[in-house]
């Protein structure tokens, strides 16, 4: 593989980023069964209604946040009573779902963000996961980068037979507990330590605003990825670039630590 003058390093989320999972499906339906069984009795004093549970809530209020904090975190913006003592009952019940559900196969890999991660390996960058998510090694295991590339043609030979998008990694922080989370740098900074880098040789690509935040609070270049029309929302978090696909960045530029649109390249 090539070396590089840019930068050195590229640390990506995970969920919404690089996968299409099924949190905040697993999230929203566990919400559901307990206000429906056990919660039932307070379902009147919340602002809850299954409607509005949407996938805008989803990314702003839990996206990129621990398990228990994303869990508090909606349980109060829809104000249930006594959220803190709920949370433990929250998280299980979402855990137990969204287990049956990558085990079931219910998710798919970004091919933008595959295509995107190969060739930022190929240019010589390290390639990192951090993610809050204790699930992300389920589905890094199953995604088969030998059968991507086939599929697609790509040209990277260096792609051995079996090899899974979890065996990529360099560095892989998923599902670690840091005392602070996003919009906390910690994770970021540690997986900069763990690689060797300085901050500032590195890019984070991630999906939630506070995602962001953390990149650019640990003195690194955030890369936005708009995946539900939240172009705004990532801009304003402080986002070097924001783009809707991974397509869209240009490879070359990242050799002369550029955030750069392929269109102007």
């Amino acid at each position: 593989m090539n070396g590089t003058a840019g930068f050195r390093g590229a640390i990506f989320d995970v969920d919404g980023v690089l996968v299409d999972s099924p949190h905040e499906r697993a999230w929203r339906e566990a919400f559901e069964e307990l206000m429906d069984t056990e919660w039932s009795s307070v379902r009147d004093r919340t602002t809850y209604r299954p409607e509005r549970f949407t996938p805008e809530v989803y990314q702003q209020v839990m996206s990129g946040k621990p398990r228990a904090s994303g869990a508090l975190a909606v349980l109060e913006h829809f104000q249930v009573p006594d959220a803190q003592a709920r949370v433990a009952a929250y998280a299980d019940r979402k855990q137990h779902l969204v287990t049956q559900l990558i085990r079931a196969g219910e998710f798919r890999a970004y091919p933008d963000a595959l295509r995107f991660i190969l060739a930022v390996k190929e240019s010589g960058i390290l390639v990192s996961a951090a993610s809050s998510s204790k699930n992300a090694g389920l589905f890094l295991e199953q995604i088969r980068l030998d059968v991507f590339v086939a599929e697609h043609g790509l040209p990277y030979a260096w792609v051995k037979p079996g090899l899974t998008l979890l065996e990529l990694f360099d560095v892989n922080l998923s599902g670690r507990d840091f005392e602070r989370g996003k919009p906390d740098p910690m994770m970021f900074l540690s997986v900069a330590e763990e690689l060797g880098l300085a901050p500032q040789d590195c890019f984070v690509v991630e999906d939630a605003a506070s995602g962001v935040q953390a990149a650019k609070a640990g003195g690194m270049t955030a890369l936005g990825v708009a995946r539900v029309g939240d172009e705004a929302a990532l801009g304003e978090a402080g986002a070097d670039l924001v783009v809707t696909s991974l397509d869209d960045v240009s490879v070359d530029a990242l050799r002369a630590a550029a955030l750069t649109p392929v269109s102007i390249r």
